[in-house]
């Protein structure tokens, strides 16, 4: 019965396609097809989901969540993230997000966090905020002052010990593009420990080798209008990140008032922990249908 329920609205669907046809709209009637059994069988169009890198890492680094979620049948994007400032990056996410049609889930992993928070603001389409061992700033917070608001970050120490800077072309005076040393230095304990803790060694060079620079001016400018005020937010918390502490990446869930999931992971949960955070990408993405 089921099979010819499918056929009967198939019939319609191409009567209906040779309909428009002969009206002059041309429009595939295997188009059609298609959009009419998704509404029919599924009843709700899926999000697409769209995911925001942080510093020192790519797009690359979202691999195993893309394929899981490509595995069950949602469009998937991942933006490479500027990396060249608060205001800046978040208008560059805007401008990429005003192609999209329909609704989305919007996922940042740490400073990707405080770029959608600022890109979501006033955006109808974004229906679901995800933070993977992310900033989830209040307005007027700054990535340094979250950093050091709670002890226990690799990244509040001096500079020099773990940063290489580098002058990049137009860049204000005092700015630089800031890439984490890959070996321990002092009380930094290297990049494999700070950033990449439970990544097996081999990829954590890969990463290190690899890694996208930050401007140090991104992390002393102010957040504005969080969207989380607004937008369903969820958050993962990784237990043993070194980057963010725990204790300052829960504060800032609860105060967005996020359905938060902890898991047993460094900061690059998105690495090692791919499929808890596929499964808090897909309750929100759920969440969104419903909405």
């Amino acid at each position: 019965m089921r099979f010819r329920g499918t056929r009967l609205r198939r019939s319609r669907v191409l009567a209906s396609a040779c309909a428009l046809a002969a009206a002059g709209v041309l429009i595939p009637a295997t188009q059609v097809v298609a959009q009419a059994t998704t509404t029919a069988e599924h009843g709700v169009t899926k999000p697409t989901i769209v995911l925001v890198h942080g510093a020192w890492a790519d797009a690359s680094s979202w691999n195993p969540v893309i394929s899981r979620l490509q595995h069950d049948g949602y469009t998937v994007a991942a933006p490479p993230n500027p990396l060249r400032g608060v205001d800046y990056d978040a208008q560059t996410l805007k401008n990429y997000l005003a192609t999209i049609q329909g609704p989305v889930v919007l996922v940042g992993h740490s400073y990707g966090g405080m770029v959608i928070t600022n890109a979501a603001a006033g955006n109808p389409d974004i229906k679901a905020l995800v933070y993977d061992d992310a900033y989830i700033p209040a307005q007027g917070e700054t990535v340094f002052q979250i950093n050091a608001a709670q002890p226990g970050s690799c990244v509040t120490a001096d500079p020099s010990t773990f940063l290489n800077l580098v002058p990049y072309p137009g860049s204000p005076e005092g700015d630089y593009d800031a890439y984490l040393k890959t070996a321990s230095n002092g009380t930094y304990k290297g990049f494999a420990d700070c950033f990449a803790n439970g990544v097996p060694g081999a990829q954590a060079k890969l990463l290190a080798a690899g890694q996208r620079p930050f401007a140090v001016s991104a992390g002393s400018e102010p957040s504005g209008t969080p969207a989380w005020q607004t937008i369903p937010s969820w958050a993962v918390v990784g237990t043993a990140d070194h980057v963010i502490p725990p204790a300052e990446q829960l504060a800032m869930a609860t105060r967005a008032g996020a359905h938060i999931t902890k898991v047993d992971a460094g900061h690059l949960s998105l690495i090692t922990r791919p499929d808890a955070v596929t499964d808090v990408i897909l309750d929100a993405a759920r969440a969104a249908d419903r909405s």
